[in-house]
């Protein structure tokens, strides 16, 4: 993501605080505006970055990082609350802004000297000027994987979800490893079982904090159900009316488990 000069003409503008995103009651979370009708942004205008355009429009974020916004009828929400609320095009701006957010916040100094970081004119990257040490945004690859048996469809309580909610297998690729040797690792780490018949389904950029989440569907193969009592604390076959609260559809969880289940009707409906 290169420097760029703020044109004097409106724009969309996503503003970050902490670890919220500020949304206003008539323009959401992407606000159309001219700078200057945004008091505050004028004190951090050179921190400005494009991230793309919304509806043939530039839009900037602005990470205000532990300063909040002061802006009448608008609000802090959480990141996931507002991902949730978008559709895709303002999803994939969002998802892209946090992680450039992230990106200057955490690489202001460099990892080798210690000497501060520069941002880069013409890419997204920092640089050390002292040791011409340079760093580029982080992002850690994830699979997620639908497995089927039947007419059932594997679903899991991990330790970090939110009170009720089940979903699929998922976990991080680790150093020396393909996607498909990740996806067996993980389904046999974390209930126990064999799979086969993977195929590719999707894949979704994933902020929580930088994450690519690549997904997949699969068949039940062999063994029986055995949580490892850390990541998944209870794991199930449940047909389609008994299912527990899972994902919404906005997230690559959520179709995949739709997706799953359509496929037991002859009907197959990856993009």
């Amino acid at each position: 993501m290169p420097l760029y000069t703020v044109p004097d003409k409106p724009a969309y503008w996503l503003i970050l605080s902490r670890n919220k995103v500020l949304r206003h009651e008539h323009h959401g979370t992407l606000i159309y505006a001219h700078h200057s009708e945004l008091s505050f942004v004028s004190t951090y205008i050179d921190e400005a970055v494009k991230v793309g355009e919304y509806h043939d429009t530039d839009c900037f974020v602005l990470d205000m990082q532990q300063q909040e916004p002061e802006l009448d009828d608008a609000e802090l929400i959480g990141l996931r609350e507002a991902m949730m609320a978008e559709h895709d095009s303002a999803y994939n701006i969002l998802a892209r802004a946090w992680q450039v957010a992230l990106f200057l916040r955490t690489h202001r100094y460099c990892g080798q000297c210690g000497s501060e970081m520069q941002r880069v004119d013409w890419e997204l990257a920092t640089v050390c000027h002292r040791c011409q040490h340079r760093c580029y945004p982080r992002i850690s690859p994830c699979i997620i994987v639908a497995i089927k048996k039947q007419n059932q469809l594997l679903l899991a309580k991990g330790r970090h979800h939110k009170q009720g909610m089940y979903s699929i297998l998922a976990g991080f690729v680790e150093s020396g490893e393909s996607l498909e040797q990740a996806v067996h690792r993980e389904v046999m780490e974390e209930v126990g079982i064999k799979i086969k018949s993977l195929r590719y389904f999707d894949s979704q950029p994933w902020p929580f904090p930088h994450s690519l989440m690549v997904g997949f569907l699969a068949e039940y193969d062999s063994g029986e159900i055995c949580v490892d009592g850390e990541e998944i604390l209870e794991a199930s076959w449940y047909k389609e009316n008994e299912f527990p609260l899972i994902p919404p559809e906005f997230s690559i969880a959520g179709r995949l488990i739709t997706a799953a289940m359509k496929e037991h009707d002859g009907v197959n409906t990856p993009r």
